[in-house]
C-alpha cells in the first residue's frame, strides 16, 4: 500500500512540474530535464508512468475533464451550469488547468497530442442531450450545435480574461457567457431555477470538499 501510495505522489509530482513548464514555456520549448529537475525524481521515475513528453502533455490535458468538482443534480442544465463555473474558478488557481488552456491552444504541438476542447464539447454536448430528453431544453435545440457554439464562446472568454484581467473576472465572464446562452436553450420553467451567479464555482467547489472531508471523517 505505501509504495502505491508513493507512485500515486510520484505520478502527482512530475504531472503539477510539467504543468507548470507547459504553462510557461509552451509544449515545444519544454524539456523534459527541466521537468525532471522541478519535480525532483528520476528520470527513470518519470518515464514509469509517461513515456514521452508527448504522454506527459495527454496527462495534464486529461485532468481538465475531471468531474468530481461538478457533482450530479436534479437539473442537468444545472449539472452543465456547474462544470463551466467551478472550472472558471480553479483555472486561475491550478497550474494543470492553466497548462491545459496553453496546450489546447498550442498549434504547434496539435500533431503530437491532442486537445481538451473537443472533449469538453462532447461532454456539453452529452449534458445537453440528456438534459433535452428530460425536457429541459428547448425542441429546437441541436446539442453538438449548440455545444460547439458554447465551446467557441468559453474559448473567447478564458483568452479575453488572461489579457484584460490576468484572469481575475473568469467566473463572472463565465457567469454572464452562460446567462445569455441559457434563455436560448432552457425550458422557461427551467430557466428561472438555474443558478449561475459568479460564486456558484466557489460554492460548488466548497460543498464538494465538505462531503469529502465528512466521508473522510475530517472535522469540517
Amino acid at each position: 500500500m505505501a509504495q502505491q501510495e508513493r507512485a500515486v505522489r510520484t505520478r502527482r509530482a512530475v504531472l503539477e512540474a510539467a504543468a507548470a513548464v507547459f504553462a510557461e514555456r509552451g509544449y515545444a520549448a519544454a524539456t523534459i530535464n527541466e521537468i525532471l529537475k522541478r519535480a525532483g525524481v528520476t528520470k527513470g521515475a518519470l518515464y514509469f508512468h509517461f513515456e514521452s513528453k508527448a504522454a506527459l502533455a495527454r496527462g495534464v490535458l486529461q485532468e481538465q475533464l475531471r468531474t468530481d468538482y461538478h457533482p450530479p443534480r436534479e437539473l442537468k442544465l444545472q449539472e452543465w451550469v456547474d462544470a463551466g463555473m467551478t472550472l472558471a474558478k480553479r483555472l486561475p488557481q491550478e497550474p494543470l488547468l492553466l497548462a491545459g488552456v496553453r496546450l489546447s491552444a498550442d498549434l504547434q504541438g496539435h500533431d503530437v497530442l491532442d486537445s481538451a476542447w473537443p472533449a469538453w464539447g462532447r461532454l456539453t454536448s452529452c449534458i445537453l442531450a440528456e438534459a433535452k430528453q428530460r425536457g429541459e431544453v428547448l425542441p429546437h435545440v441541436v446539442p453538438e450545435e449548440t455545444a460547439q457554439v458554447f465551446l467557441g464562446a468559453w474559448m473567447g472568454v478564458q483568452f479575453v480574461s488572461q489579457a484584460v484581467a490576468g484572469w481575475a473576472d473568469l467566473d463572472h465572464r463565465m457567469s454572464a457567457l452562460y446567462d445569455h446562452i441559457l434563455p436560448a436553450v432552457a425550458a422557461p420553467a427551467v430557466l428561472f431555477r438555474l443558478d449561475t451567479a459568479p460564486d456558484r464555482g466557489a460554492r460548488v467547489i466548497a460543498e464538494v470538499r465538505h462531503r469529502s472531508a465528512t466521508l473522510a471523517g475530517v472535522p469540517g
